[in-house]
């Protein structure tokens, strides 16, 4: 997530020619688009880091209906 914030940031920046950021190059932020979309769409699925999140909100739920049927009577 703060790598898509640091984009839209820059793509802020560099679009209303703010201080140093007026030059900078579009490929600079183009690079950045890409290397997010390779994280996002291949690496983090291979690290598993997806499903990591999924189980843990799993995990959560299974513990609140736990607690909610035990604690009801």
């Amino acid at each position: 997530m703060p790598l898509i914030l640091l984009i839209l940031a820059l793509v802020v920046l560099r679009y209303f020619e703010v201080w140093k950021f007026a030059e900078l190059s579009w490929w600079y932020i183009v690079g950045l688009m890409v290397a997010a979309f390779i994280w996002f769409e291949f690496i983090e699925k291979m690290l598993g880091l997806d499903k990591r999140k999924e189980h843990a909100e799993d995990e959560k739920r299974r513990k609140k209906r736990i607690n909610d049927t035990f604690n009801k009577r």
